[in-house]
């Protein structure tokens, strides 16, 4: 059984041989939240779509304030279950465990740092470059563990990457973060080769040891035999970051689909009530009159904190009842699976509504089927140029491309590999002003 005296640790990825320093009073685990907060990759995310268009007159929320969000949600459970957790083992509060809410913060404020431009078709158009599109022929060319990587690519995996990877110029361990932190982000800990159902992995094969580094050292269950590909137990933590996830995507995509006019208020009222019984939903109506809202939006912004708030309390509630299963790394599903039966047929209800109703409206289909050409011209484009490298035309695209990534290497991989590491740090405004740039759609102007 996993330990969370081992779980937690202090260690740095590249440091790991250097002390605390003495003259920071703040914990390791916020200076790991400071960082990622201070960071060029966490400001980008205000140009990178969540779900809805990028903002005209009404704003929505792109990948920053979601992160935001869910980082906000995240503190809240972590800070829960480590209470709960004392209360019951008093002897914890002499360990990290009182530090957990922080980790798992900044965990979420992480976990979509690794999605391409416009979201999941960005991730799309990057995988099927090499199963449907003009890639395909580079099967023969790589070998089967890299093919398995790029045609299963996924955000969740690149964000472990970005954050621990040496790129060109960056010190020994990427953005030098703790162990658990680390962790606490990879949501399928297993290689590419093994991927779940949904084409799901936590670690590309470049940054595998690093992983498995981090999880002999945090004392992470390992559910592969030796000389199969390697599989592990979730760190405890990543369910936690999981649901401050599945959380506010859901919850914040009505109040965004309301806001749009995409949802009525009766249908946006009925679906955040639907997780309270009659009472209480009474109780939440009378509230919002004895306050004096009358604006809509301003109801279902109550209405909205109400819901999460139910949810962020069954989800730690839910973590501590079966704490036992996920130390011992039995716990299946999500913890949003395992909540009060009426809560739980409320989410999935909302699910069922946003895929009908949000997920396939108009103004999102836009924007993934732009998003998905955008992204799958430029694979094409720029890794035509890396296979070919001598050519004139291949030579003025790779000079485009930033000094960090390895885009002159002479492996193929390694240069394949860069062309992904550059679309993937594009906002969704830059691979389009590229994109027009390449198809000669527009000009600079001086």
């Amino acid at each position: 059984m996993m330990n969370w005296q081992q779980l937690i640790s202090n260690k740095r990825l590249g440091q790991e041989n250097r002390p605390p320093s003495r003259h920071d009073a703040r914990s390791e685990f916020k200076r790991d939240y400071d960082r990622l907060i201070f960071s060029a990759p966490f400001r980008r995310m205000q140009n990178k779509t969540q779900v809805f268009p990028l903002p005209g007159s009404v704003f929505v929320h792109n990948r920053l304030t979601h992160s935001l969000e869910v980082a906000s949600v995240g503190l809240s459970l972590g800070n829960d279950v480590s209470n709960a957790l004392i209360d019951a083992d008093p002897s914890l509060a002499e360990t990290y465990l009182p530090q957990i809410g922080t980790i798992v913060s900044t965990a979420c404020l992480a976990h979509d740092m690794g999605n391409p431009p416009f979201g999941h078709s960005g991730e799309k158009a990057i995988q099927t470059y090499f199963t449907e599109g003009n890639g395909s022929y580079l099967k023969d060319l790589v070998t089967d563990i890299f093919w398995n990587d790029i045609t299963h690519f996924e955000g969740n995996a690149y964000a472990f990457r970005l954050l621990a990877h040496r790129f060109k110029g960056r010190r020994e361990g990427g953005f030098v973060m703790t162990y658990t932190t680390l962790a606490s982000i990879v949501k399928y800990p297993y290689a590419s080769s093994v991927a779940s159902k949904k084409g799901k992995f936590g670690f590309f094969a470049t940054e595998q040891d690093i992983y498995e580094r981090i999880a002999a050292q945090l004392g992470i269950k390992k559910l592969s035999a030796d000389g199969e590909p390697p599989r592990y137990a979730r760190h405890p933590l990543v369910y936690l970051v999981e649901a401050a996830d599945d959380i506010c995507y859901e919850i914040m995509d009505l109040e965004d689909a309301h806001k749009l006019k995409i949802l009525t208020y009766e249908e946006t009222r009925d679906l955040l009530l639907g997780f309270f019984d009659e009472p209480t939903k009474a109780s939440i109506l009378q509230r919002i009159d004895d306050e004096g809202i009358t604006d809509d939006n301003e109801k279902v912004v109550y209405m909205r904190a109400s819901a999460i708030g139910v949810l962020e309390h069954l989800c730690a509630e839910t973590f501590v009842d079966n704490v036992q299963q996920i130390l011992d790394g039995t716990f299946e599903g999500s913890l949003i699976d395992h909540i009060p039966e009426r809560e739980r047929q409320a989410y999935k209800h909302c699910a069922s509504v946003s895929v009908k109703k949000i997920y396939q409206s108009k103004p999102v289909l836009d924007v993934e089927l732009s998003g998905y050409k955008i992204l799958a011209t430029l694979m094409d484009v720029m890794i035509d140029a890396v296979v070919h490298p001598k050519r004139y035309y291949s030579q003025q695209l790779m000079m485009r491309v930033s000094s960090q990534y390895d885009i002159d290497s002479t492996d193929l991989q390694t240069r394949i590999m860069a062309v992904i590491d550059y679309i993937c740090g594009m906002t969704d405004v830059y691979a389009l002003d590229i994109y027009q740039k390449i198809n000669g759609i527009s000009l600079p102007i001086v």
